[in-house]
């Protein structure tokens, strides 16, 4: 344990010393000028600090206040050593934070003991601060791996949509990137925004209930199919309702919500304007541009530009402006991410593509 002890007078710092030797494990450093002695407070490590009162500025009264005021000093044991009787000065020696009152003449018995005391105790707080830190960090450790299995959950869950959905495995990649600009756009948090990010690819996980000859019909759909289609929302926020986990109430909040048009003419709810949740709002901007620049079994891709032109067109109609805005202010991130997961520079194999580049990509923080 490192001892500094501060005293204009030499003599007293070498009493002090001497005492101090009989304790085993103590550093004892002594200054006999304060303000040489502060400086060297704030920048070692000091477990003790016995200090007098009477010394030329800063005095022992101002030494405890600035090494107090200093963050990583709070804890540093101090104790005022000295001649003065004045029970104001006591007082106020404790207010601004000494641990400990002794007065000069020095009882070496009761000096030992009370040091003694102090350092042990001292001891033990470190002990529980470490042990604090420690067990801190073990719960990050389980956090991370609960939040590693929901996500696990996720890639499952979407793997499984994709495999009956005509739709490429490079869509979830390029939806979820697209959510993820706009919710940055958008001025929210990074954990908000790792949230969208990592729940948007669970968008459309209700199609599992639409039947096959639906959901893979190269045609348009009649009346009735077209309102058997529109159930899929419904359908995924039933599948992932439930759950205490925020990730997965953020998916089950996109799936029922990113058919949900701004001017309220959406569904399954009609909501408009704000009332749709804002990750919806998000995913229904980015689900739709990148279907309009994929191909599908019924239609060409869209250029870019069209498809830029759709989205300005709809500001206001289908989409939240917002969203729009933040949205075309990182267009060279759209032209970016749409050019590194182009469609026809894919293999088919979907879980190969899900598990190699939308584990890599989505869940591991990456950006285009």
């Amino acid at each position: 344990m490192r001892v500094v002890i501060v005293d204009d007078s030499p003599s007293a710092i070498q009493a002090l010393s001497s005492m101090l030797s009989s304790l085993t494990g103590c550093e004892v450093v002594g200054f006999h000028d304060s303000a040489v002695a502060l400086h060297w407070c704030l920048d070692n490590a000091v477990d003790l600090v016995l200090v007098d009162y009477n010394m030329p500025a800063p005095n022992g009264l101002q030494f405890i206040q600035r090494l107090r005021a200093h963050r990583q000093r709070v804890d540093t044991l101090v104790v005022m050593v000295t001649a003065c009787d004045q029970r104001e000065i006591r007082h106020q020696a404790l207010r601004l934070g000494a641990t400990d009152f002794l007065s000069k003449p020095v009882d070496e018995a009761e000096f030992l003991a009370r040091i003694r005391n102090l350092l042990k105790l001292h001891q033990s707080h470190l002990a529980l601060s470490d042990r604090a830190q420690w067990l801190s960090q073990e719960v990050q450790k389980a956090t991370s791996t609960l939040l590693e299995r929901e996500r696990e959950a996720i890639l499952i869950l979407s793997r499984a949509a994709e495999f009956r959905d005509p739709e490429t495995a490079h869509h979830l990649v390029r939806m979820a990137s697209y959510c993820r600009m706009i919710a940055i756009g958008c001025g929210l948090g990074q954990d908000e925004v790792d949230l969208i990010h990592t729940a948007a690819p669970m968008h459309d996980i209700g199609k599992i209930g639409i039947p096959d000859h639906i959901l893979l019909k190269p045609g348009r759909l009649t009346p009735h199919e077209e309102e058997l289609m529109r159930r899929h929302p419904t359908f995924g926020a039933d599948i992932l309702a439930g759950s205490s986990a925020p990730l997965i109430r953020m998916a089950a909040s996109i799936a029922r919500s990113h058919h949900e048009r701004y001017d309220g003419s959406g569904y399954p709810d009609g909501l408009a304007g704000t009332a749709i949740p804002l990750a919806g709002r998000i995913a229904a901007l980015a689900d739709v541009f990148d279907a309009l620049t994929s191909e599908r079994p019924y239609k060409k891709a869209w250029p870019l530009e069209q498809a830029r032109d759709y989205i300005v067109a709809e500001r206001g109609r289908h989409f939240d402006p917002d969203c729009v805005d933040a949205f075309l202010a990182r267009w060279p991130e759209v032209e970016r991410t749409a050019a590194r997961y182009r469609n026809d520079n894919e293999e088919r194999d979907v879980p190969t593509i899900m598990l190699a580049e939308t584990r890599t990509f989505l869940f591991g923080g990456a950006t285009p």
